[in-house]
């Protein structure tokens, strides 16, 4: 029913297969569009989608330790380390759930 294909890869335009099986495993999970890409380039932009995260230094706000944090501190917002951010997260969970009078 299928049959190899010849496509052209957007990325970098060379020509690969689109195999009778992967065009069986398309059908099969119900994808209507052809890949785009050659195994290489999916491959490539995969691995920097998954690129590692960019740590900046910061102080705590609350307790003054020094801490790493996965975004560029502004100085007109506190930052917490981790136990110090987990108590407010605590804090805050257990002040919702009392009943108001």
């Amino acid at each position: 029913m299928y049959e190899d294909k010849v496509l052209v890869c957007k990325d970098c335009g060379n020509e690969f297969i689109f195999s009778a099986g992967e065009q069986e495993f398309y059908a099969e999970r119900g994808f209507e569009n052809e890949p785009q890409r050659c195994k290489n380039c999916r491959a490539a932009r995969k691995a920097a989608a998954r690129a590692p995260r960019v740590y900046h230094d910061a102080v705590c706000a609350s307790c003054g330790k020094e801490c790493k944090v996965p975004f560029e501190p502004k100085d007109d917002r506190p930052v917490y380390c981790s136990e110090c951010f987990a108590k407010l997260q605590e804090e805050a969970e257990s002040s919702e759930e009392e009943p108001t009078a």
